[in-house]
């Protein structure tokens, strides 16, 4: 008599408390098969994010050594202390790529800034001993107004800033991706759909009917109405695969963080030989602003740099990159593409392939094994749960509206 939720008029052998032992395993049911249903999905989206992440990292060190590799080669002199600037400028890179609030312009212009003072000191302007640090500082702050390095300093802030910007952004939707994943398998049902799904898995355990399964549009109504928040990702997570996709194919080319990074080095060598051909022209300007140079006795160190290492990697990169990144991400796109439709059609794919009866098959229908279900069948999303029998459905789920939320954003961006 204090059954809950499996009453009928026929004997029942459930007693309170194995009711309470199937609404507990009728919940862990349900997150079992959102869980599974979505595994392929998120494995795919996950797999690739740290792939791409791991890719990028090999860029960056592969870039920097490149550059590294320049000084020592074309600039020995310079290469000490050169090394140290391209160092910090990759570091910033990095931290750019992977999320943190850097300004590409201000990196870019910082790594020139900073180079002006070793450059003037070793290949404009060089003497026995180095500049001072305070002439050094006044090379720095004179370098944009000097301009020794012409409209390359311009020239690497536009492309870094396109490609690693696309970069960040591709990463940073991924990683939402997969947000979204843990959020729709790990979603609080409300205590009404808790109660529809106990009618409908378990309830006829209670009448000895072990092996019926729920009509298809049983189901279909109870899924619906529990999923009926989740549905309502549906179209933004369309535009999310749909934008993914546009950003893919506008990272191909010269926009390439492969050929973006992986050139970085030729232009500073160009900046280099810009400065070198004008160097008369600029000492004057040099010591209008700043004066005569001053210098103290110290000797740069020659350079320290492991020419091993770099071919090392870049045998292994040139190896990899057959399946350069481009390709890449087109592979990893027609996959995600199969998946568009994953959030409407969720309702209907559990029902189909796990939890209703055959259509012809007798089925349970919440309180008998019929033939068929006769009440009317309703559509996905909230809207659609005003006319739903089986499950009543408050509102939106603030959870649900977050993720949302975030979907709009990084569609956006």
């Amino acid at each position: 008599v204090d059954l809950q939720v499996c009453t009928s008029r026929n004997p029942t052998c459930c007693t309170k408390k194995i009711e309470e032992r199937y609404q507990t395993a009728a919940k862990q049911d349900i997150q079992q098969v959102l869980q599974t249903s979505s595994a392929t999905l998120k494995f795919l989206i996950s797999r690739n994010a740290a792939a791409f992440q791991e890719t990028f990292e090999m860029l960056i060190r592969l870039a920097e050594n490149y550059t590294s590799t320049l000084f020592c080669s074309a600039y020995r002199n310079t290469a000490a202390e050169a090394t140290v600037r391209v160092q910090e400028f990759f570091t910033d890179v990095g931290l750019f790529v992977f999320g943190a609030d850097v300004s590409t312009e201000e990196f870019v212009n910082r790594f020139f800034d900073t180079l002006f003072p070793v450059v003037y000191n070793h290949v404009i302007n060089p003497g026995l001993t180095d500049i001072s640090l305070e002439y050094a500082e006044c090379l720095r702050m004179a370098r944009r107004d000097i301009r020794p390095f012409g409209n390359i300093p311009k020239k690497a802030i536009g492309q870094m800033g396109r490609s690693l910007l696309s970069s960040r952004t591709f990463l940073q939707a991924l990683n939402l991706g997969i947000e979204v994943i843990n959020t729709t398998d790990h979603l609080h049902f409300s205590k009404d759909c808790s109660r529809a799904l106990l009618r409908m898995q378990y309830c006829p355990h209670c009448q000895g009917l072990m092996l019926s399964k729920p009509c298809m549009g049983y189901c279909l109504n109870i899924i619906r109405g529990c999923l009926a928040n989740i549905a309502e990702i549906d179209r933004h997570w369309r535009g999310y695969i749909q934008s993914l996709e546009e950003l893919s194919s506008a990272m191909s080319g010269a926009h390439d963080i492969e050929h973006v990074l992986l050139n970085f080095h030729s232009l500073v060598n160009d900046a280099l030989v810009q400065a070198h051909v004008h160097g008369p022209e600029l000492s004057e300007q040099v010591e209008k602003i700043c004066g005569p140079p001053v210098r103290k006795p110290t000797q740069s160190p020659g350079c320290s740099f492991d020419q091993n290492k770099v071919n090392q990697g870049l045998k292994m990169f040139s190896r990899n990159s057959e399946e350069t990144l481009t390709n890449r991400r087109k592979e990893f796109i027609s996959h995600l593409r199969l998946y568009r439709a994953f959030y409407g059609g969720l309702a209907d794919q559990l029902c189909s392939n796990e939890l209703a009866a055959v259509d012809g098959l007798p089925c349970w229908n919440g309180e008998d094994v019929v033939k068929s279900y006769t009440h009317r069948v309703v559509g996905s999303g909230v809207k659609a749960q005003s006319a739903n029998q089986e499950v009543k459905v408050k509102g939106t789920d603030p959870v649900i509206s977050r993720i949302i939320d975030k979907l709009k954003h990084v569609i956006q961006v």
